[in-house]
């Protein structure tokens, strides 16, 4: 692949090639190449390692840690009736999260060498291989190192008993928000709300890629105005 005179090899390591492309990284990174099996990132097997991650990954480890804050606000002294309210706007907050981190961070432009390499490690390889099957939930050392600055900004909005769970909820609708966009980009879903949701976001992969920016529903799509819209057909006169 050619822009602005580079050849990107897809056969070599891929990671420190994108930045040479400059301006025209916007559109190469859009163009997808549609593959179970994603590009080698690194030369180095240790930092390919650390990019390589399968879907049950993530439940399997954040789901504790969810049960284990929420266990806290427990033995805090909160009750049943208190919690799941808690929860429940835990995991309405994180949709907004997940909103805006994938509209202002993950699709930000950029055109620097830096810039190119950082964003194709954040976001531009799913939209250039969006059916990579090992790089498309967030890997867990990613995911421990913002854990802490989002710890930190629940406390200073909550008290010391309502931040556990509160934070749990967060980390519960994070869960649910990357195993569905595994399973909206792998499985086959035969429920009208499943279909929708992966006729929704596949639309953003592969027809308007700068609007449909939610992953489990629509709802900041459409309070923000990105809701994708279909012309009508025009009628003959």
């Amino acid at each position: 692949m050619v822009a602005q005179g580079f050849t990107v090899d897809l056969d070599k390591p891929l990671v420190f090639q994108v930045g040479h492309l400059g301006e025209a990284y916007e559109e190469w990174v859009h163009q997808p190449i549609v593959t179970k099996e994603g590009p080698r990132f690194f030369h180095s097997d240790f930092w390919e390692f650390l990019t390589l991650t399968r879907w049950w990954v993530v439940p399997v480890i954040w789901l504790p840690v969810a049960g284990w804050c929420i266990s806290k606000s427990v033995i805090m002294g909160l009750s049943l009736p208190e919690i799941v309210p808690l929860i429940a706007l835990g995991v309405f907050i994180w949709t907004f999260i997940e909103y805006t981190l994938h509209r202002f961070l993950f699709h930000i432009k950029t055109k620097s060498y830096w810039g190119n390499t950082a964003h194709y490690l954040l976001h531009g390889c799913h939209h250039k291989h969006p059916m990579d099957h090992l790089r498309l939930v967030f890997p867990p050392t990613a995911t421990a190192i913002l854990c802490f600055p989002f710890w930190n900004i629940v406390k200073l909005f909550a008290t010391p008993s309502t931040t556990p769970a509160l934070f749990g909820g967060g980390m519960l609708g994070y869960v649910m928000y990357d195993v569905t966009h595994y399973y909206l980009h792998h499985a086959q879903p035969t429920r009208a709300v499943t279909k929708n949701l992966k006729k929704y976001h596949l639309n953003h992969h592969f027809r308007i890629q700068d609007k449909g920016f939610g992953i489990t529903s629509s709802l900041w799509d459409i309070v923000f105005g990105t809701l994708p819209t279909t012309k009508a057909p025009k009628r003959e006169q």
